[in-house]
């Protein structure tokens, strides 16, 4: 048994089942990866899969207690090489980080630019995902960290480490009934027009949404998008008041739009980073989490991550905050 076979198991079980997509996804040839788990299949003495004809149809039993031991075992050998990597210099790599498209457009440009200046021989996967998708992502463990936001609860599926605080805010035309306002209008004002805002919006239990319906109100949202430049087109064309995250306004970009602050009831949110569990992290990706969060203490986020200590988290910056400083 060698990692190699076990590495195209779960290539096959990630790809559907599909041999073709697991050859590619592994870069190997198709015959070498069928003889390769011909040859794992005779040393566990039963069948990984289930075939109809010359197509597997399904995971044995004994395939599925094996995938799970084989994910455990390729993680530790990861795990082994990025240790090794760290401990005698050796920078070069790739990170992957997935995210939405707000922090990937207004968030982390900053950071990852600095990442790749400092060490030059990394490169940057970035996936853009929608709100829903992004843990999704994380947990297929083709990512090595993920940057998502959240209203109050603690993001699952990982190591969650708090970034930043930042708050809505309403874009409106300068025609806009709620232009000429000097403060920012009530939720009984916002609920008598359409709003244009994220996709996540669209969900019940939206903290958009329980703000509205805990006043008794509910919001007419008009459009809903997961790219913030896409709402800003909308809210031009007329559609109604944008509902956005406050780093995706520009006072240059957008100065043909009013720019107002959103009503207080709807709650701060909370910019996290969650990282698998049990995964050493490399060198880059600690110093891209530290561009994200200055005040966490480079040596206990490296214990926190290796499981060594509970972390106790200091209280995130607000947004300007932390835009003044990752741009100074």
């Amino acid at each position: 048994m060698t990692l190699t076979q076990l590495r195209y198991l779960v290539a096959i079980a990630d790809s559907g089942l599909n041999i073709t997509a697991a050859a590619e996804r592994v870069h190997a040839t198709q015959p070498g990866l069928s003889r390769q788990l011909k040859q794992l299949e005779d040393q566990l003495g039963f069948l990984l899969f289930a075939r109809r004809g010359r197509s597997l149809e399904s995971i044995t039993a004994g395939g599925e207690r094996v995938l799970t031991h084989a994910r455990r075992m390729l993680s530790e050998a990861d795990n082994i090489r990025a240790y090794a990597a760290n401990a005698r210099g050796d920078h070069r790599g790739r990170l992957v980080l997935v995210t939405t498209h707000t922090q990937a457009r207004y968030v982390l440009p900053v950071a990852i630019t600095g990442v790749t200046r400092d060490f030059p021989e990394v490169s940057v996967d970035l996936q853009p995902a929608a709100d829903g998708e992004v843990l999704s992502h994380l947990a297929s463990g083709h990512a090595d960290l993920a940057v998502i936001s959240t209203a109050g609860e603690i993001p699952q599926g990982g190591l969650a480490v708090p970034l930043f605080r930042w708050r809505r805010v309403l874009l409106v035309r300068s025609t806009h009934a709620l232009a000429g306002l000097d403060r920012a209008p009530t939720l009984a004002e916002l609920a008598r027009h359409p709003l244009v805002s994220y996709e996540s919006s669209n969900r019940p239990e939206s903290s958009l949404h329980r703000t509205f319906t805990a006043a008794g109100f509910e919001p007419q949202l008009a459009m809903t998008a997961r790219d913030a430049d896409v709402i800003k087109t909308y809210v031009r064309a007329g559609l109604g008041v944008g509902v956005l995250a406050e780093m995706a306004v520009s006072a240059r970009e957008d100065a043909d739009l009013r720019v107002l602050p959103a009503p207080l009831q709807m709650p701060e949110c909370v910019a996290w980073a969650v990282l698998p569990r049990e995964r050493v992290l490399r060198d880059y990706a600690l110093a891209l989490l530290h561009t994200l969060a200055p005040q966490l203490d480079r040596h206990d986020l490296r214990r926190a991550i290796d499981g060594h200590i509970e972390p106790t988290w200091p209280t995130p910056p607000s947004w300007a905050e932390l835009s003044q400083s990752i741009t100074t």
